[in-house]
């Protein structure tokens, strides 16, 4: 009998990545990321300082700052023009600053909160800066007692 030796044929392994899965997950991330970005971007910006004892620089046009003042109570108060010491409400408040920064866009804008003042009150009057155009807003704070010696 005879018998008939088939020869095997070797394959070479296939060394070629299949990427479509790769593919197909990446695309998938990116939907995600698309969608959940503009959520994570809600708030108030804040250009906090580096150090917590540096002097605001003055700017290259010599401008004096636009200060918003927020008392214990919760009320607004801007330093422009002759009624300074008056309180202002949130939309007189957002045509002023909004006036100042159309005129010179580079005036620092700085908020000093009373110690006593409700948090809500001063993140509201940030976020109405915002609002107005204000590109970054700084806090007033005064000096330790115990760094002042």
């Amino acid at each position: 009998m005879a018998t008939v030796h088939k020869q095997r044929q070797r394959r070479k392994p296939l060394s070629e990545i299949n990427v479509v899965p790769y593919i197909d997950v990446m695309l998938v991330l990116l939907i995600i990321f698309m969608i959940t970005a503009p959520m994570l971007t809600q708030g108030v910006k804040v250009d906090l300082p580096k150090a917590a004892a540096n002097l605001v620089e003055p700017s290259d046009d010599n401008s004096e700052p636009l200060v918003v003042s927020v008392d214990a109570e919760g009320l607004f108060y801007v330093a422009i023009g002759d009624k300074q010491d008056q309180p202002i409400d949130a939309n007189q408040l957002m045509v002023k600053v909004a006036a100042v920064l159309r005129r010179s866009p580079q005036t620092p804008v700085l908020v000093k909160g009373d110690n006593a003042a409700n948090y809500g009150q001063v993140v509201t009057v940030m976020a109405l800066l915002q609002q107005a155009g204000a590109p970054s807003v700084g806090l007033i704070t005064k000096q330790p007692e115990q760094a002042k010696k």
